[in-house]
């Protein structure tokens, strides 16, 4: 296929829904998709096996887990408004508002609907100010058990959402338990508990067994379902950007220009300033760099086993997560096309792009 063009493995995504499902089964927490980070539905054949629905963002995120993702919706945003709230009724099993203000604006239209309510704990696992639920001014939630106690009555569930690619199992049960002595009183009026996304349990080496057991301990002495929203846990390592050198130049260090760009293609590592991932071997340093016009359109540096020339071809590793639902027509360069790897091995295109779409993206 002609690069550049993002690669779905089925048997590296597989791992994954397995590890979710294992937990599923020794916890009794269920796990949503969270499209905010993945929403490619080619895949969602497989997903839909081992998980149990989706959450969302905004009314078509919301749209799109109820169209193409069997079994439950949950519909949050961070402000509904009032011309999409019926149509976010309509197709959601759970809406989650933002703030007490938001869930009484909308507490007539909803009143027969299961609704939540988003509560921030003000700790979180956040390395960027940028990403991070529990900085100052936070917009993400009602703080304070005083001022949710007056709507208590209105939900049957909160959301907490405060981990941040969390690794670590002990940092996880430390901010639970912090959740549990500052809103506990609360919790055990509700019938369910989001936990939200963030916490990478698909990791190799992580403890599930101990996760599984404090998520059925906190939903046991809560008497609450416990959902888990799942994003790069569910997808981490099962995609790679393919794409091919179109250029080679030496200013200093060893540049090679590529087909594709981290402003338009993954966007992540220009907003956190970090590197792509790329298998490496070899004593040959080359900095890759994208086709953009923006100086600092750089996806880092490796190393090589020889020089890299024009029509070499190159794998950036775990680029699924915030890539495909980020991805931008900057500059005009090709958009990726999406291609799958079956789990007998065949691969297939499922989606390219052309210049009718960048021309329909505008006006």
């Amino acid at each position: 296929m002609q690069t550049p063009y993002y690669l779905i493995d089925k048997s590296r995504l597989l791992p994954n829904m397995e590890k979710i499902a294992w937990l599923r089964e020794h916890s009794g927490a269920k796990s949503l998709l969270a499209l905010k980070c993945f929403a490619t539905w080619s895949v969602f054949d497989l997903m839909s096996e081992y998980m149990d629905g989706t959450t969302s963002s905004s009314l078509f995120e919301m749209k799109l887990g109820r169209e193409k993702f069997p079994g439950e919706t949950h519909a949050y945003s961070v402000a509904w408004a009032p011309h999409e709230i019926d149509e976010v009724l309509a197709g959601s099993d759970k809406v989650i508002f933002n703030t007490a203000q938001q869930l009484l604006r909308f507490e007539e239209v909803s009143r027969d609907h299961v609704r939540g309510l988003r509560v921030n704990p003000g700790v979180s696992t956040s390395g960027f100010d940028l990403a991070d639920p529990a900085r100052p001014f936070s917009r993400l939630g009602e703080h304070s058990a005083e001022g949710i106690e007056p709507v208590v009555d209105l939900v049957s569930g909160f959301m907490f959402h405060n981990n941040c690619e969390n690794d670590s199992f002990e940092r996880f049960d430390e901010m639970l338990g912090q959740i549990e002595t500052r809103f506990g009183h609360l919790i055990r009026r509700m019938k369910w508990i989001s936990l939200g996304g963030g916490i990478h349990f698909t990791g190799e080496g992580y403890p599930l067994d101990r996760l599984a057991e404090r998520l059925k301990r906190f939903a046991g002495e809560n008497e609450v379902q416990v959902y888990l929203e799942p994003g790069e846990a569910a997808i981490t390592n099962s995609t790679t950007l393919e794409v091919t050198v179109l250029d080679t130049l030496y200013n200093g260090k060893n540049l090679a220009i590529v087909d594709s760009s981290i402003e338009a293609h993954m966007l992540d590592l220009l907003i956190y300033r970090e590197s792509a991932k790329m298998d490496e071997s070899g004593d040959r340093d080359w900095m890759i760099c994208g086709k953009s016009c923006l100086a600092g359109d750089i996806f880092g540096e490796f190393r090589f086993p020889q020089d890299l020339e024009p029509g070499d071809r190159l794998s950036m590793q775990d680029a699924a997560g915030y890539t495909m639902v980020k991805k931008n027509w900057f500059n005009g360069v090709q958009m990726p096309a999406i291609a799958v790897r079956e789990l007998d091995g065949t691969e297939r295109l499922v989606r390219g792009f052309t210049y009718d779409d960048f021309a329909a993206a505008l006006s």
